[in-house]
């Protein structure tokens, strides 16, 4: 499964041109696949912001989680991982919502089903924080 949810790089001209030399941000955590067992299996997730995409943010799962081998790539809207850590959100391929106050929900629908994957909401914030941090100062 992997989807871009929605275009979320569209219009996002002056907001390029202030990250445009922001490094990568990748932060890796651990995450939960919710399934009917009533033992959870943690996984590896990879949470990545590329500056050349100011208003997204990516979500990758590994290769070994799909049935083609490769690594598994969501890229959906950064404000709507930000809003949905504060009220349920989203009405596409991605849904966020918090779960308690200390998890929340990711849920991501393709033809292939749906995974329901929760994730530690202080990770989440981390990353965010990141994505906004100012570049470096170049070294003179």
């Amino acid at each position: 499964m992997s989807s871009a949810a929605e275009n979320p790089s569209a219009g996002a001209t002056a907001t390029r041109a202030a990250t445009a030399t922001a490094p990568l941000v990748e932060e890796r955590v651990r995450a939960r696949v919710i399934t009917d067992d009533p033992l959870y299996r943690a996984i590896p997730v990879a949470l990545r912001f590329v500056p050349d995409e100011p208003l997204a943010v990516r979500i990758v799962f590994p290769a070994g989680l799909s049935p083609e081998g490769t690594d598994n790539e969501w890229v959906f809207p950064r404000a709507l991982l930000e809003a949905g850590l504060q009220a349920p959100t989203g009405t596409g391929d991605v849904r966020v919502w918090p779960c308690g106050r200390v998890q929340a929900v990711v849920e991501f629908h393709s033809p292939e089903g749906v995974a329901v994957v929760q994730f530690d909401i202080a990770a989440l914030r981390r990353f965010l924080r990141r994505t906004y941090a100012p570049a470096p100062a170049a070294t003179r």
